[in-house]
């Protein structure tokens, strides 16, 4: 675990931090997101989070997907769903042809979760 659970800092805040420590070239679900910042059961919330970033935010959101290993589509984010896709190539991250990312190979831990 990378927090401790209900920390005193605010809950997205948790999040950005946990985010910022996915290194390139590697991805994280939401969910592990949210369990690493000490709020099992919050991966809808740090989606929530992640979309109300700015375009020039020092959290690397796009490291962040779903638990299929795919990004999550979604109409509100006006393009950045390609975007995010758009990025990830560039540090490295490899699609398959159905458009998801092997969580083996491209999956992050912190090192005090393993």
């Amino acid at each position: 675990m990378i927090s401790t659970p209900r920390d005193s800092k605010p809950l997205y805040e948790q999040f950005y931090e946990t985010v910022r420590q996915i290194p390139p070239g590697k991805v994280a679900t939401y969910g592990q997101v949210a369990r690493w910042s000490g709020y099992p059961g919050y991966a809808r919330q740090v989606g929530y989070a992640l979309f109300r970033l700015d375009r020039e935010t020092d959290v690397p959101w796009q490291r962040v997907i779903n638990a299929k290993g795919e990004i999550s589509q979604s109409p509100m984010r006006y393009g950045s769903d390609d975007l995010q896709r758009e990025i990830l190539l560039e540090e490295g991250v490899q699609f398959s042809d159905r458009g998801k990312i092997d969580l083996a190979q491209f999956g992050w831990e912190p090192p005090s979760s393993k």
